[in-house]
């Protein structure tokens, strides 16, 4: 899975003065789920629009298996696009949806019918070839879009936001389905979402993009753990940020003092002593204790918890810092922790375990 089936090269576009992507360079490998991941107005649509043959780059080249199709309109590249509304025909029975594009190709009928059996049968849908798309639900829907673009076996499915409009439980279910479908037909699937959890749930690699370009690329694990960005890092999951000033930096150690506090962190970054850093810890890395819990706060921020929010196994805790901001922690049951209640107003010590933080340059 390491060969790039699909290259952006120094890809421009611009939409009047607004530019839309700004020297983007990307790889896509063969059989990759690959999610591009960022905020409205990112670019990622438009990227999926030049992958597509939808829209053509002001300067820079497209490549498919190292084949240039910068020029090529939409129904000459190896690509297929499933879009956010479906497009699929109303008045069309199922399996006439799925076949429009093989006989716009001009494919024997009998190749026709035999494919569009094969390919509803991969989305389960078998049994629905003779209903109309007002017939089905969202989730059934979606599927036929997936048949129609996959029946004409494209060596790269796109895919607009195809979940967008689906209740939290199907899209949960259809995450699972997407995921598994292409894992089964070993195809490479470039997936645009604005949706973090959906991203780091489905995907093998996830871009990260802001105003035209790529900020960060990487498995979601390591996206989440380590952001390269204070954007990176709030826009994936919850993120707790603290300013702090750097007092020493060694190959080994980053001292910061953070909220009055001198504390010592295991990250060998070279920052300048006096320089300004964000510290960053996820919800779920911070250790809330109460007063009567602790004995040695050296390397623990004081706080007053100011909301409780009961989860079934985890409870959510806001916190005012003395002389600082609001924090979230997320706290675990487990079979001891039976009592693990707090109450609102109550006195806690925040800490988390040494290396369970990033510390990032500041970016004002």
């Amino acid at each position: 899975m390491h060969n790039p089936i699909i290259e952006l090269k120094n890809i421009t576009k611009a939409f009047g003065q607004h530019i839309a992507l700004q020297e983007l360079n990307l790889a896509v490998n063969n059989g990759e789920f690959l999610t591009i991941l960022g905020p409205s107005g990112c670019g990622k649509t438009t990227l999926l629009r030049l992958m597509g043959g939808f829209e053509q780059p002001d300067s820079g080249h497209i490549f498919i298996d190292g084949y240039d199709i910068t020029n090529l309109p939409p129904e000459e590249r190896l690509v297929n696009t499933v879009f956010q509304s479906y497009a699929l025909f109303p008045h069309m029975t199922i399996f006439n949806n799925v076949a429009f594009g093989l006989k716009c190709n001009g494919i024997d009928k009998n190749e026709i019918k035999e494919r569009v059996e094969e390919t509803l049968k991969i989305v389960s849908l078998e049994k629905y070839s003779e209903r109309k798309p007002n017939e089905l639900s969202g989730g059934q829907k979606q599927r036929v879009a997936i048949a129609r673009a996959i029946v004409n076996r494209p060596r790269v499915l796109l895919l607009d936001e195809p979940l967008s409009a689906l209740d939290y439980k199907l899209r949960k279910k259809m995450q699972i389905e997407l995921k598994q479908l292409q894992r089964r037909l070993g195809l490479t699937f470039i997936f645009i979402t604005h949706d973090q959890e959906e991203a780091l749930s489905m995907s093998d690699r996830v871009v990260i993009m802001n105003d035209g370009k790529i900020l960060q690329s990487g498995t979601p694990r390591d996206i989440y753990e380590e952001p390269n960005s204070l954007f990176a890092a709030e826009f994936i999951g919850e993120a707790n940020v603290f300013d702090a000033i750097v007092t020493e930096s060694t190959k080994q150690n980053t001292t910061l003092k953070v909220q009055n506090k001198t504390i010592t962190f295991p990250e060998p970054k070279q920052f300048k002593a006096g320089e300004k850093v964000h510290l960053i810890v996820r919800p779920e890395d911070l250790r809330v204790w109460t007063e009567k819990e602790v004995k040695n706060t050296d390397d623990m921020l004081p706080g007053q918890v100011e909301q409780v929010i009961y989860k079934g196994s985890t409870v959510d805790l806001i916190v005012r810092l003395i002389d600082g901001p609001l924090i979230s922690a997320t706290e675990f049951f487990d079979e001891d922790d039976e009592d693990l209640f707090y109450e609102n107003g109550e006195k806690v010590w925040i800490h988390w375990l040494p290396g369970w933080e990033v510390i990032l340059p500041y970016e004002g």
